[in-house]
């Protein structure tokens, strides 16, 4: 798993950082979180082929973060793709995504786009991971994202052979969770497979103020990417604009467990090496394993298996 920051900056891009973007590509396979104006440019510089992503969740619904959209879908129609497009949000998107694809010109050819109005909790079941959303402190209806791959069980061969089990089909309806059985005999998956090992887990909280959502959400996640748009020495900023301050997003981390904190959507307020170095600094006092992501920046989530 591979989580790769597109765009890292507050509400206004800045030289060196794009508007709010991330992506996780898992087993090869992109899905994208926000997608504010310029989006589908960084996925060129970062190497990724934006025609393979199918899904695409928003946190909410201001501009930074879903204006990429427009011109990302229209690239998609002009390739000629066919196959389904599926944007997730909050209540209103559908009319957000209407109202973007009618502006102009703008006719779809090819191209299929599925809008699904979200609630809080199960966004999308797959057979290897699920992505749940929980309500954050922002706008009315403001969202934060986990992604969370499912338990594994190693399956023991030797206890399986010992069981009377032949390899082949009967190991794979074992694994698969089913029972089988052998000269009469029933084996039962528990028979044969390890205890569960968790998956890895990453949140993105898209903007909000601290939350308790967000720390039950983000429990003992590998990665937990968090809205840091402003220094501690600024709080006053965060009550004003429903944001979150460096230490605040480190306190968090505390909080929920997680092994990393990746801070994003960074003000225009901090241009400098200098400015960054040290709200790092800040929020280490609290957490160490914290990082102010830079866009374009890769990170690796390691197997649990």
């Amino acid at each position: 798993m591979e989580v790769i920051f597109l765009g890292t900056s507050g509400c206004v891009p800045t030289e060196t950082r794009n508007l709010s973007s991330i992506l996780v590509n898992y087993l090869n396979q992109p899905y994208l979180f926000d997608c504010g104006e310029g989006t589908q440019r960084q996925m060129r510089l970062a190497g990724v082929n934006f025609m393979k992503i199918d899904h695409i969740f928003l946190t909410h619904l201001h501009a930074d973060h879903f204006l990429g959209l427009g011109g990302m879908i229209q690239s998609m129609d002009f390739m000629e793709r066919t196959r389904e497009l599926n944007i997730y949000g909050p209540k209103e998107t559908e009319e957000t995504i209407n109202k973007l694809l009618s502006a102009g010109t703008f006719i779809l050819d090819h191209l299929t786009v599925k809008v699904h109005e979200i609630q809080p909790g199960l966004v999308l079941d797959d057979s290897k991971f699920t992505i749940t959303c929980a309500k954050t402190i922002h706008t009315s209806n403001s969202l934060a994202y986990c992604f969370e791959e499912k338990s594994h069980r190693k399956f023991l061969k030797q206890k399986a052979l010992s069981l009377g089990v032949p390899e082949g089909r009967l190991f794979s309806q074992l694994q698969e969770g089913r029972e089988v059985t052998v000269k009469g005999k029933t084996i039962k998956p528990e028979d044969v497979l390890d205890i569960p090992i968790v998956g890895r887990k990453v949140v993105y909280t898209g903007d909000t103020r601290p939350c308790n959502n967000v720390i039950k959400l983000a429990e003992n996640a590998d990665l937990l990417i968090h809205d840091g748009t402003f220094s501690h020495e600024e709080k006053q900023l965060v009550e004003e604009s429903a944001h979150t301050t460096n230490v605040q997003a480190a306190e968090i981390a505390i909080k929920a467990n997680v092994k990393k904190l990746y801070l994003t959507h960074i003000s225009q307020r901090y241009p400098k090496k200098e400015d960054i170095k040290k709200m790092v600094e800040e929020a280490r006092k609290i957490f160490k394993q914290t990082y102010i992501a830079e866009d374009l920046q890769k990170v690796e989530v390691e197997k649990h298996w």
